[in-house]
């Protein structure tokens, strides 16, 4: 953690942490963050769904909720950024507080609810932007709704011409019930329509899917996937799971965890699905990534791209072009000349 940023984290962690969230996206919509302005080694270079990414550490969905600030957040140094959960209206979320830091085991815990601005906010600041990077969006159902895959069906056909992916995100613990939507004829209804309502759009679609799956959830969101031919799925969301070895204050909050702590079961889980994905489509890892080790770890468990989010608030956005590094000297040491070659590599 550079020096400036230790500053700025001693102010921030006095806080509430979602107060902080948003000086963090006030900071980046005026150019306050640092920008990442030196290339990346090509070993770091990944072709995915058609397209040339700089490196495979992306930013995960719920820092920026509602697409205010995807160009900033990849002149960090990401290679890709994914906004959302974008829902079809504006909602308030859960009842604060709602954001808790375990800053003793570098975690998180929330139960935000999809608080957000609603579709037409997400989609009025995609279709102004230039379409350059890679810029993913998450979308997923308001809590009142009384067809939620309709609220999918309408997200995704909105945002169909101004994203580079598309993620259904089925897996949040904090919406009532959102999980059920995981169960084999639910996720595959759930997904016919979306495919359907996105048919002229050539966007990859992919599901994001909880590391609290059990080996037959895997076997039935995994055979949903390859007999509709989706395009990927990105393992995975927050844990209700709580590891013993937790020691923060906050550890017993309701919600999702986050950081750290879910690093060794994300990445277990990420290497199941590998398992029966069998190089169908590609996977991407989400879960405790906070080092090019971290990162490195997800790759050789099955990922092609990973993601993160919670370490940034200890470690700040240098944190990207440290685990850059990292992971290229990973690589390198290993024998292998880009990330493609290390994929799956433990499996």
């Amino acid at each position: 953690m550079p020096d400036w940023y230790a500053l700025a984290d001693l102010f921030l962690s006095r806080l509430d942490p979602e107060t902080a969230h948003g000086l963090a996206i006030r900071a980046l919509k005026s150019g306050w963050v640092p920008r990442d302005r030196r290339p990346d080694p090509p070993s770091l270079a990944v072709e995915i769904w058609g397209r040339h990414l700089p490196n495979p550490i992306g930013l995960a969905a719920g820092f920026d909720k509602n697409a205010e600030v995807p160009d900033a957040a990849l002149a960090m140094g990401f290679g890709l950024v994914e906004v959302g959960s974008v829902t079809p209206r504006p909602q308030p979320g859960n009842p604060r507080p709602r954001l808790f830091r375990l800053r003793e085991d570098r975690g998180v815990i929330n139960r935000m609810g999809f608080p957000g601005e609603g579709l037409e906010a997400a989609f009025s600041r995609l279709s102004r932007r230039s379409r350059s990077g890679f810029v993913g969006a998450n979308v997923g159902a308001n809590k009142d709704s009384a067809d939620r895959t309709a609220d999918y069906v309408t997200c995704s056909k909105a945002l169909a011409p101004y994203a580079d992916y598309l993620v259904c995100n089925v897996s949040s613990p904090n919406t009532p019930g959102l999980r059920n939507l995981q169960g084999r004829s639910q996720l595959a209804d759930l997904l016919k329509r979306v495919k359907e309502a996105i048919a002229d759009a050539t966007v990859p679609l992919v599901v994001k899917i909880a590391p609290d799956a059990t080996d037959d959830d895997l076997d039935d969101i995994v055979a949903v996937c390859r007999e509709l031919r989706l395009d990927g799925l990105i393992v995975g969301n927050t844990t209700l799971s709580r590891p013993p070895s937790l020691v923060s204050t906050n550890r017993g909050e309701a919600g999702g965890l986050s950081g750290l702590p879910l690093a060794a079961l994300s990445t277990d889980v990420l290497r199941r699905t590998a398992q029966r994905v069998e190089g169908q489509f590609p996977l991407i890892g989400c879960g405790g990534v906070d080092s090019g080790s971290a990162a490195y770890a997800k790759i050789r468990a099955g990922a092609s791209l990973v993601q993160l989010y919670s370490a940034l608030v200890f470690e700040g956005p240098t944190l990207v072009r440290r685990i850059k590094d990292e992971l290229a000297a990973l690589l390198a040491r290993d024998g292998f000349s880009s990330v493609s070659q290390a994929v799956g590599a433990d499996l």
